[in-house]
């Protein structure tokens, strides 16, 4: 089989982005999970940014949904970066795996691909990752990560060198505390290894078969790494990506605390204090004297004068009255109106609404 030079045609990555992202509602309810804004920037696009930058020319996204609205708010970016962004549509979910062999012919021309998790951010350290994957030579490299508590997740089991050796899911005892990051780099092989046209979970169907014969190696992930797929954990993704940001890029002032990122055509009062783990997105107004911490605005969102804002996503278009109070675990979808005065705490509120009396403990408003 003729393999060609390592970059004698382009490099390929596959985005596992699936269904209609349930666990981000209600802000799913707006736009589709990757376009989703985070840290001003859709979701994605780190990730499509990073794979460029090493030299990956065509992504595609993997999705079992009609992403028209997504392909629009791509096209701009294809345009930017000089890079091919196509959808695979899936007929039906078919898990993890099922979407590469469902790209295959897009896949199989010799050159190992990337495939990524889409709710993963990172450092993406892409370059470490392909030149490791050339240095041992076999079917597959998974980044993983060290957590705290690895009883949560699937705990892999790697030897001196990388050679992973077997998976432990939840496991009650110490085996082991790095779990896969959801960043892989697969040699065409693999797709020998999968099922067409049949839901198979690459975690549990495909890749302990190849650590039994020898062919999966693991690197660690240097820094800080979070699914950001649900509220709570994008607040801390949030944390950790101001954190890991050059301070270039952030705000500074006298009325600013810690890491925030602020949108040039946002207008924040000098008068309101800001910090720390803010972004504060496009065209949005902060009048004086509101207290903003641990949050995120979107695009065209307004803070009025004297409203506390902590540990809240405030999507589009939304706004908070004066001398309200918007508590931690706050999510508002597009367009919502929380009224001059009221409380909310830990509430999820769909688009459209106005939020006339206070919300005192954690509800789901539709």
């Amino acid at each position: 089989e003729y393999m060609g030079t390592p970059h004698s045609h382009s490099m390929k990555a596959l985005i596992l982005v699936g269904g209609f992202g349930t666990r981000l509602r209600p802000l799913t309810f707006s736009m589709p999970k990757p376009t989703v804004p985070f840290a001003n920037k859709a979701i994605v696009m780190h990730q499509i940014e990073a794979l460029a930058a090493i030299g990956v020319t065509e992504v595609v996204l993997a999705v079992n949904y009609q992403p028209e609205k997504m392909m629009e708010a791509l096209a701009e970016y294809e345009a930017k970066l000089g890079i091919r962004i196509s959808t695979s549509l899936e007929p039906y979910p078919l898990g993890t795996a099922g979407p590469l062999k469902l790209a295959e012919s897009l896949l199989r021309d010799g050159d190992p691909f990337f495939v990524l998790n889409s709710d993963v951010i990172c450092n993406f350290p892409f370059a470490a990752m392909l030149e490791f994957h050339r240095s041992h030579g076999r079917e597959g490299t998974i980044a993983v990560t060290k957590v705290d508590d690895p009883s949560k997740y699937g705990v892999v089991v790697s030897r001196e060198g990388g050679q992973i050796d077997r998976f432990v899911e939840k496991p009650t005892t110490f085996v082991g505390d790095r779990i896969n990051a959801g960043l892989y780099i697969l040699s065409p092989g693999v797709l020998d290894r999968i099922r067409p046209d049949t839901p198979t979970s690459i975690e549990k169907e495909v890749f302990p078969f190849m650590a039994a014969d020898g062919q999966l190696f693991s690197i660690d992930l240097p820094g800080y790494w979070m699914d950001i797929g649900q509220p709570p954990d994008y607040l801390k993704g949030q944390t950790m990506f101001l954190a890991a940001a050059a301070d270039a890029a952030l705000a500074t002032g006298p009325n600013i605390t810690g890491k925030v990122l602020i949108h040039p055509t946002a207008v924040v009062s000098p008068d309101a204090v800001i910090g720390p783990d803010v972004v504060i997105g496009p065209d949005c107004v902060v009048e004086a004297g509101a207290r903003i911490s641990r949050s995120a605005l979107f695009a065209r969102s307004r803070v009025r004068a004297h409203a506390l804002v902590r540990g809240t996503i405030i999507g589009w278009a939304s706004s908070i009255g004066r001398w309200a109070r918007v508590d931690s675990g706050t999510v508002l979808g597009e367009d919502v109106h929380v009224g001059d005065e009221v409380y909310v705490n830990g509430a999820s509120v769909c688009p459209n609404k106005s939020i006339k009396d206070n919300i005192p403990a954690p509800t789901i408003v539709m």
